[in-house]
């Protein structure tokens, strides 16, 4: 391995000084610099305002109490429509149309703790939703619009979902047919209804039409369940994972040391809100902080995305990986067209963004893109590279205040050791007590026991730390790759085979191979300009080698027009060996369709 980790210490560590703050820290966060030791989460309950009598609600967090702070006429949500219309809500207005919601929920006899999902595109009834669930006490669950059937039934039949809200046409289309043989499925809220509904079908406007605008938010407490999102498995069923009230705290904090939220930005989170980042980045942690969150409801376009960092003046701007290889990939012409001087961050999330990135941000935006690591079970952002450090292309940054994060191996007793040695591959893992940390697996307590061990969560991916605390993903541990008795993380050699001018993309997989037990098997996209010949494949192949040795460069290599991902922008390596291996696929419901 000592070609790879001789590149790992130089092509991987380019360092990018850290970009000045936009504004001096606020009196009531700590510095960017306090370590896990010094941040006390008990103290920084003090962030949250809170209701009345000693509780915490989300959506009070996010927009009531700026309603009574001086922000009721502020700008919350612009929202443009696909025909780039521009509709914006108030605080003031947000509030209301969320006390709405609440109030409905109690008029259709919904108590709280009751289940109730959306299944919507970015759309503003699906945030009031949000809001207005959380101020009845009730749990919220989005799923993605472009799920089909199945993949709904499965979800709502494990989440027991109690209310619906969708549009007519993905009613029809995807719901209809099976609603009557869901038990729990009490009411369909339909946000374009009109004329004639099926029984136990409510038209949104009519259905608010009746509410009271002021009605006041239930008292929910800290552990009181707010969020249940899904998580796909390989093979089994989606994992239920449950969050609380309490991951206020952790989404406040987190947006400000790893996205720098201040008050007077306009953000843009471009996830879609089916995913965790959509609910806890697209709509919590910003509205929170008193910004103004612009919401897109197209999906991704290269020139609307420009047009719309240029005409809404976004100064933080939170994507995917996906998203930024696309536009890579596009070239530089296109972003040459538009005046983005407002914009001063850029973050990423999805997977692990590799170097070529971060530095191609630089050079294009003027802003290295900074990588951060967080999962749907922690809830928040975990690690980040912060704007007032040091950007190391290609690492996930370093622990967040409040967080206490490690590397460790098993021991011959099979106990958890942490590791010491700088740069040595281990599970990463986490000290689990921080507030957004996911409270169960629904209806898998067995599952949800096997993720902690001897006080650590177990995230199940594999990373190492360097001498200065900067944490480096290598992959989960069911894609390492073991060869000749090497142990390869896909990242890094996907990294490098991202360095050859034609490749656009890259994914790696470990092929069973009767020698070597497995070889790597790599599978690219191009880049405009560059054809699928034989001699190209060579040259990357070439490439790889020497830049990474024989023992970890890919034996082979595909040419293919797209790479399976997830619409959180995560690249389906399982998927990849699954058809490699004509194996089963598992589940699939997440795969994005090819752009």
């Amino acid at each position: 391995m000592d070609e790879m980790s001789d590149r790992n210490n130089t092509v991987m560590h380019t360092l990018i000084k850290k970009e000045s703050l936009h504004a001096t820290v606020p009196p009531n966060l700590l510095d960017y610099n306090d370590t896990y030791d010094q941040f006390n989460w008990q103290q920084a309950e003090k962030f949250v305002t809170g209701l009345e009598a000693g509780g915490v609600n989300i959506a009070y967090e996010a927009v009531d109490r700026h309603v009574d702070n001086g922000l009721a006429e502020k700008v919350a949500i612009r929202w443009l429509d696909k025909n780039e219309n521009v509709v914006d809500y108030s605080y003031r207005e947000l509030a209301q149309l969320s006390n709405r919601f609440s109030h409905a929920l109690h008029l259709l006899g919904l108590k709280p703790g009751a289940r109730v999902f959306t299944l919507l595109g970015r759309r503003p009834e699906l945030y009031i939703t949000a809001l207005g669930t959380f101020k009845a006490g009730c749990v919220f669950t989005p799923l993605f619009s472009a799920f089909g059937p199945l993949p709904i039934r499965s979800r709502m039949e494990i989440g027991e979902a109690n209310v619906l809200v969708t549009t007519l046409s993905l009613y029809h289309k995807k719901v209809a047919q099976w609603r009557s043989e869901l038990p729990h499925l009490k009411h369909i809220v339909i946000i374009d209804g009109n004329g004639s509904l099926d029984s136990g079908c409510y038209c949104f406007s009519v259905l608010m039409a009746d509410t009271n605008p002021l009605y006041r938010c239930v008292h929910t407490d800290k552990d009181d369940a707010a969020l249940l999102h899904f998580t796909s498995g390989t093979t089994g069923k989606p994992k239920g994972v449950v969050h609380v009230h309490g991951a206020v705290l952790a989404h406040i904090v987190s947006a400000y040391y790893a996205l720098d939220l201040h008050q007077d930005d306009v953000y843009w989170c471009t996830a879609d809100p089916g995913w965790v980042t959509g609910t806890s980045y697209g709509i919590i942690a910003p509205l929170c902080h008193g910004v103004t969150v612009v919401v897109d409801e197209a999906e991704f376009d290269a020139a609307r995305w420009y047009r719309i960092l240029e005409q809404q003046k976004v100064t933080v701007w939170y994507t995917a990986p996906t998203a930024i290889r696309l536009l890579m990939k596009i070239g530089p012409e296109l972003r040459q067209e538009y005046h983005l001087e407002k914009l001063r961050f850029i973050a990423s999330v999805g997977e692990a963004l590799n170097p070529e990135a971060v530095i191609w941000g630089l050079q294009h935006f003027g802003h290295a893109i900074h990588d951060n690591w967080w999962q749907t079970e922690t809830g928040a952002i975990m690690i980040a590279n912060y704007a007032s450090q040091d950007v190391k292309a290609g690492s996930m940054g370093r622990p967040l205040p409040g967080i206490k994060a490690a590397i460790v191996t098993r021991n011959e007793q099979g106990e958890l050791e942490v590791i010491t040695e700088p740069m040595q591959i281990g599970e990463l893992v986490f000290s689990s007590d921080w507030p957004s940390m996911f409270v169960e697996y629904l209806n898998q307590a067995d599952r949800y026991a096997q993720c902690f061990e001897q006080g650590w969560y177990l995230s199940g991916d594999l990373a190492k730390c360097d001498d200065e605390g900067y944490y480096w993903f290598v992959g989960r541990a069911s894609d390492l790759i073991k060869s000749s008795g090497h142990l390869i993380g896909p990242f890094e050699v996907e990294s490098t085979l991202m360095e050859h001018e034609a490749v656009a993309e890259a994914a790696v997989i470990g092929k069973p191979d009767p020698l070597a037990g497995e070889v790597v098997k790599a599978f690219v996209s191009l880049n405009a300009g560059y054809s699928a010949t034989h001699a190209l494949r060579q040259q990357i192949r070439g490439f790889a080698r020497q830049h990474l040795g024989t023992a970890v460069a890919p034996k082979e290599i595909d040419i293919v027009d797209d790479l399976p991902k997830t619409r959180s922008g995560k690249i389906m390596r399982r998927l990849l060996k699954a058809r490699e291996l004509g194996l089963p696929e598992g589940d699939i419901s997440t795969l994005e369709k090819p752009h």
